[in-house]
């Protein structure tokens, strides 16, 4: 993984439960591992949804509407 000078910052607004992740803070590295997965990051899931780690679009979609 990179170094981040904004992994600080943005490891303050990171709701990621998931604790081994690797990615947390490196905003730009969670985004292109969840959408070469057909996934959205953490960050655009209410903490509740987030919990269940279905991250899939199709979940997305399903809670805001």
């Amino acid at each position: 993984m990179k170094n981040c000078p904004n992994q600080k910052q943005n490891l303050a607004n990171c709701n990621c439960s998931y604790n081994p992740c690797l990615r947390k803070g490196l905003c730009c590295e969670c985004i292109l591992y969840h959408r070469n997965n057909g996934q959205l990051p953490a960050c655009l899931f209410p903490p509740d949804a987030e919990k269940t780690f279905d991250r899939s679009i199709e979940n997305f979609v399903r809670i805001n509407k």
